[in-house]
């Protein structure tokens, strides 16, 4: 009777005996598989290493936005955009962060239009957030 465990007699004569159920891998099926992980694992580690700068990015985009939302509302409130360009960085609520300040001449109607951009660096490449709104020239008198 055959089963798991019991030993299967070869051919006669050969004196080769084997246990039934017992398998193993072909010396090509282990380096097909550890060729399959060469390339597989490369792969991965680049795909989460461009996830994670993609979430630094947009982590560090959002806090730009806020500080250029807090640049341009008191260049506007303290009219401190008719004196020209103004530039400064973020301070210590955010370090690595630099702004500045430009008006610009609006093509239609009374307006100008004030830009703030706010610079910052991920993995030594600079990147940039513009947020801009419109002023009645009637303010700039």
């Amino acid at each position: 009777m055959r089963g798991p465990g019991r030993l299967i007699p070869s051919a006669p004569g050969s004196g080769d005996r084997r246990r039934a159920g017992a398998a193993g891998f072909t010396f090509a099926e282990v380096l097909a598989s550890m060729m399959f992980v060469a390339i597989v694992i490369p792969v991965c580690l680049h795909g989460i290493a461009l996830a994670n700068k993609v979430e630094t990015i947009a982590a560090r985009k959002a806090n730009a936005v806020l500080l250029a939302e807090r640049v341009l509302n008191e260049s506007v409130v303290t009219g401190s955009w008719q004196t020209g360009a103004g530039q400064g960085d973020g301070g210590t609520e955010w370090p690595g962060y630099r702004w500045s300040v430009s008006p610009e001449n609006w093509t239609k109607d009374s307006m100008r239009r004030i830009t703030v951009t706010v610079y910052f660096w991920v993995q030594d490449q600079e990147y940039d957030v513009r947020l801009s709104t419109l002023v009645e020239e009637a303010q700039t008198s």
